[in-house]
């Protein structure tokens, strides 16, 4: 059996947090990481105990939802609130920091940021990451390496869309099946 690498293993933490989002806009999660080992997890949503998003609704001004704290930010916090040091960690990230969360990223003296979707990458975020010497790499989430069984499925999917197609009469249905796979396995 092959093992993901060490970079798709914390992307799959991120993006695992990241279901837990409680803001309908955009999930986001992040993993802080030192040493190969996780320190600290978040996902962008309202503080504790108070309305979520997703039963309030987003409070939106200036095209920002308020109500949510950044992936980024929820994890630094969660630092801070436990003693856990942050200096010369890394974080993974679904999403490409806001400038905001560039800036305490920096000021949480981590290293280096991975991340696995381009998300208005802010000009001057990357200059200052650049400035405080913090790595960029951009780390793409492939989720089917997280499915033992994938490949097995997809060849079994093609296998059935190829008998349906030699089907007498029935390419609408073939013409169907088919664009729903590709939908899914996208």
């Amino acid at each position: 059996m092959d093992r993901i690498s060490w970079d798709q293993y914390f992307m799959a933490q991120s993006h695992l947090l990241a279901l837990r989002s409680t803001c309908t806009r955009l999930t986001v999660g992040a993993t802080i990481v030192r040493d190969k080992r996780m320190i600290a997890g978040g996902y962008n949503g309202s503080i504790t105990g108070s309305d979520h998003c997703i039963d309030e609704g987003c409070y939106v001004i200036d095209n920002h939802c308020v109500r949510t704290i950044h992936a980024e930010m929820n994890a630094i916090l969660q630092c801070a609130k436990f003693g856990v040091p942050t200096e010369n960690a890394e974080i993974y990230v679904t999403h490409f920091p806001c400038l905001q969360c560039c800036k305490a990223i920096i000021q949480a003296g981590i290293k280096k940021v991975y991340y696995a979707e381009d998300y208005k990458n802010h000009p001057y975020g990357i200059e200052l990451f650049q400035q405080a010497g913090v790595s960029l790499k951009k780390v793409p989430f492939d989720q089917q390496q997280l499915d033992v069984k994938a490949t097995e499925k997809n060849d079994l999917i093609k296998k059935l869309l190829a008998e349906i197609k030699d089907l007498k009469g029935e390419n609408a249905l073939y013409d169907q099946l088919k664009e729903e796979v590709e939908t899914i396995l996208k």
